[in-house]
């Protein structure tokens, strides 16, 4: 078997994204042949090395699994939580492989969010290159006049940038509150959030309803279901990835 980067061989064999992989390897949680890596980029036989992350040995590559989750608020989007807050995987424990959410959703935000153990999937899904739509409807509250919409549909300034133009559009209007559906290409912490207090509103609740084309209908809060084969074909179509 060819050699490949040892981040590759770790999310290939369901530890973690390639991302994480590589804070694994550079944290030396990683070790090949009994010898600790703690350098980027080097390369080796993933059948014929012995791989171990904490001490434990690495599996051969996991049969792929692809969940869509309805995240309930409450629950934090890690595999684990230092203050032993509940967690995704929480929602999932019958699920024997070992999967990782695709990006996150903060504690208070609920709805849609994949889990799975394709890395190589989970990498191109969150890569800004392919700029993967995810839409939310927000109650807020505050002054929700056009002229302010307008500015997110051109960006706002926050500490980390300006953000990319969002489509938004009102739902609802009640007294003092608004539904809003908001359209993001980009996945920053808690963005939607900051967005609308940029522009002087709260957002009182936030769920996001849509990710990469895909939808929470039939999938009760706190519920999951695995995604279809032509599903999981279509997200690969979409960001170009190879099965």
């Amino acid at each position: 078997m060819a050699e490949e980067r040892l981040q590759k061989i770790l999310s290939k064999a369901g530890v973690a994204s390639r991302r994480t992989a590589e804070a694994m390897i550079l944290a030396g949680r990683v070790t090949v042949n009994g010898e600790k890596i703690l350098t980027l980029g080097q390369k080796f036989d993933g059948i014929t090395c012995k791989i171990a992350v904490d001490g434990r040995p690495i599996s051969a590559p996991e049969k792929h699994i692809y969940v869509l989750l309805n995240k309930p608020k409450g629950y934090v989007s890690t595999v684990k939580d230092e203050r032993g807050r509940p967690t995704v995987l929480d929602l999932v424990k019958d699920i024997a492989a070992r999967i990782y959410p695709v990006g996150r959703l903060d504690r208070n935000t609920e709805g849609l969010i994949l889990m799975t153990n394709d890395g190589a999937l989970m990498n191109a899904l969150l890569h800004p290159k392919y700029a993967t739509e995810k839409k939310y409807v927000a109650k807020v509250s505050g002054d929700v006049r056009e002229e302010r919409l307008d500015k997110l549909r051109i960006g706002v300034s926050l500490e980390d940038g300006i953000t990319t133009p969002a489509k938004v559009r009102v739902l609802e209007r009640e007294a003092e509150e608004a539904r809003v559906e908001i359209i993001l290409r980009e996945g920053r912490n808690r963005q939607v959030r900051r967005m609308f207090a940029a522009i002087g509103c709260d957002v009182v609740s936030l769920k996001r309803v849509e990710f990469a084309g895909l939808n929470l209908q039939g999938v009760k809060r706190g519920q999951y279901r695995l995604l279809t084969k032509e599903e999981v074909a279509y997200l690969y179509r979409l960001t170009g990835t190879r099965a």
